[in-house]
């Protein structure tokens, strides 16, 4: 494949036990292609080290970084999963030539082919363009299956990410994008941000969203004190839909605990709140894949952010295999 490149693994290196304790202990580093179907469960980690996206927005470059400084951080962490759960390291998704586009494709390739192979895909970003590419390798799985289900889609961010795309496409269009397209189809659109702020989207994408009928939750209310109310909206939302695919951009958590992103911000929301909903998430059993988006090492301090994504990582992996 032109737009990959195969797993490092220099990624995972750490404290060494010789039982499996530490999770660079058990992943195994295998090219996207020649991930086998697991006997039992088993998780896939994919890296899209693209910031086209961000770059088209007028944004910080660097976020191509992210993928790997993510694993590396992953790493060292300690290993609760069981025995029977795989861990692989699949490799990134790559853009050398700035063919954002081909990216994506190449990124929808591959979740279609861990979803096949009945991987839980966690792919790790990268500008927020990953999820274009990534939505439309969950709907080509599905489809395959001749199936007919539906998608819901929620976005942890502080960004509507539905800019229009007239001049092209960038890291602050692919919800657009996916709606447009939904339209032609005559498919739903079935939006769910959390962490919407005022202060970071203008007059006209809140008239996007509102005509999208995109729901959404504003920072101010995001918040843990709100915790059952946001609660029961995230389950009224799912109850529409057949399957969620979850898209976290670091860019929503305060630059507090994120300063490592592309876009950052003091006024985002916190690191306890998004767990609290993703455990709501995991609960429903409609969960079928996760991104990260926009983490950038070149503006991260001491691997706060990067240690953030991999705590994320973390929780999702053992939230969804005890």
């Amino acid at each position: 494949m032109k737009h990959y490149s195969n797993p490092d693994s220099n990624n995972w290196q750490g404290r060494i036990s010789n039982k499996s304790l530490y999770l660079h202990e058990k992943v195994k580093c295998v090219p996207l292609m020649e991930v086998p179907e697991p006997p039992k469960k088993s998780i896939a980690l994919l890296g899209y080290a693209c910031d086209e996206g961000v770059k088209r927005n007028q944004g910080r470059v660097g976020a191509e970084y992210g993928p790997d400084v993510i694993k590396k951080s992953l790493a060292k962490m300690p290993n609760h999963l069981p025995s029977t759960v795989q861990l692989y390291d699949a490799g990134n998704i790559t853009c050398p030539d700035g063919d954002m586009e081909a990216a994506q494709n190449a990124l929808s390739t591959g979740v279609t082919s861990l979803l096949d192979k009945k991987h839980f895909p966690i792919v790790l970003g990268g500008g927020h363009d990953v999820a274009y590419g990534h939505y439309h390798g969950i709907k080509k799985h599905l489809d395959s299956k001749q199936q007919g289900q539906s998608i819901g889609i929620i976005n942890f961010d502080a960004h509507f990410d539905l800019r229009q795309n007239g001049n092209n496409n960038n890291s602050g269009t692919p919800f657009y994008q996916i709606a447009m397209e939904n339209k032609a189809e005559e498919i739903n659109f079935n939006y769910l941000c959390l962490g919407i702020r005022k202060d970071a989207n203008d007059r006209n994408l809140f008239q996007t969203a509102k005509e999208l009928d995109v729901n959404f939750v504003l920072s101010d209310t995001f918040q843990i004190q709100f915790l059952s109310e946001i609660n029961t909206w995230i389950n009224a939302f799912i109850k529409t839909v057949d399957k969620v695919y979850v898209t976290i951009d670091l860019d929503g958590f305060s630059s507090a605990y994120a300063p490592g992103v592309s876009a950052p911000s003091p006024m985002g929301f916190t690191p306890h709140i998004a767990v609290e909903c993703l455990k709501t998430i995991m609960a429903s059993g409609k969960l079928i894949s996760v991104d990260f988006a926009e983490m950038n090492p070149k503006f991260d301090n001491d691997g706060q952010t990067a240690k953030l994504a991999a705590s994320l990582v973390h929780h999702i992996a053992h939230e969804l295999f005890p």
